[in-house]
């Protein structure tokens, strides 16, 4: 089977449903044998006509989307990848008013089907960052919302005056240097407490961490780490004292919140943050030279065993077990 390695070649390629079902049968069951998600019963027997299996064991019927973010979708299996592919490979993300236009859905299917998709792309297996095996580790936090000169002077106001909470959202995230992976999450607050907790979670004690002069930091070579700062009223860089490996994740970060989403709910602001991660992790880099190809099969390879229902995305219930990681 030849890989697309262009946009243009996968359309042509995932628009054979056959292809769309290796693909994703290839991804979910790397034996080639399916698996029914009802009863893991092996075995099973095609039916033609519904274009779907049915378990000789529990006499149900499933698909590929079965047990995946795909479930109960009525959308075919080669629109769905088109859009991973798209939200894999834009470096500054897409948005739902142009996979409705590309892909031909609705513009709130466009919505639910990139929520899910981003769902899909957090990975919460991660070991810690640092230690014997890592190399040091930048850690920095960030504010996204609007900006105070576009608020009303009232709303500025009763901001500054402790009335209402800062409606930016507060995000914090680190890079290890030899790895070049980042982490990130939205938190509550860039407290001390808050901070120093995800710190000791996700940072091997012993290693070196490299943070700006926020006192939130203080106090971390008490926790058993190498700590070095670096003032930004007075310098950006000292040697190899810096942050400017996570502020330019940062910068990636904001360009597509500000530039191709406009508007992001506080409350979805954490999916956002799983999707630019994954793009940064899964970058091409001159030791791990990845294609579009790659990064779109590492994206449905997470598909399986993940579900968001919309009543779930919009709050309605709670999210299922397996949903959110502390840092992604």
């Amino acid at each position: 089977m030849k890989h697309p390695k262009t946009l243009t070649e996968a359309i042509r390629f995932y628009g054979d449903p056959a292809n769309s079902l290796a693909v994703v049968k290839e991804m979910r069951w790397p034996d080639g044998k399916p698996v029914c998600p009802h009863c893991e019963g092996r075995k099973h027997y095609w039916l033609e006509k519904v274009y779907r299996w049915k378990c000789a064991k529990c006499r149900k019927q499933f698909t590929a989307k079965t047990g995946s973010v795909f479930e109960d979708s009525p959308i075919p299996l080669d629109k769905w990848l088109i859009t991973i592919w798209l939200v894999a490979n834009c470096k500054n993300g897409v948005s739902s008013y142009e996979i409705a236009r590309h892909v031909g859905v609705t513009q709130k299917s466009a919505w639910f089907m990139l929520q899910r998709i981003r769902y899909a792309l957090q990975n919460g297996l991660w070991s810690k960052l640092g230690g014997s095996d890592g190399g040091p580790v930048e850690v920095d936090e960030t504010f996204i919302g609007g900006k105070p000169q576009n608020m009303h002077l009232k709303s500025r106001l009763k901001i500054k005056q402790g009335i209402h909470a800062n409606p930016k959202m507060a995000v914090m995230g680190m890079l290890d240097r030899e790895s070049r992976q980042v982490r990130a999450q939205v938190i509550p607050n860039a407290k001390r407490e808050v901070l120093q907790a995800a710190i000791l979670s996700e940072i091997e004690k012993g290693s070196t961490v490299y943070t700006d002069g926020w006192t939130g930091y203080d106090n971390l070579a008490a926790q058993d780490y190498v700590h070095e700062t670096v003032s930004h009223i007075q310098e950006y860089v000292r040697g190899q004292v810096h942050t400017q490996g996570i502020e330019n994740f940062w910068s990636l970060l904001k360009r597509g919140l500000k530039g191709t989403y406009v508007a992001v709910e506080p409350f979805h602001l954490h999916r956002y943050v799983d999707e630019q991660v994954f793009r940064f992790n899964n970058r091409a880099t001159k030791d791990n030279p990845l294609t579009d190809y790659d990064r779109f099969m590492l994206a449905v390879s997470q598909i399986s065993g993940k579900r968001l229902t919309y009543a779930e995305l919009t709050g309605k219930v709670g999210e299922t077990e397996g949903g959110d990681s502390a840092i992604r």
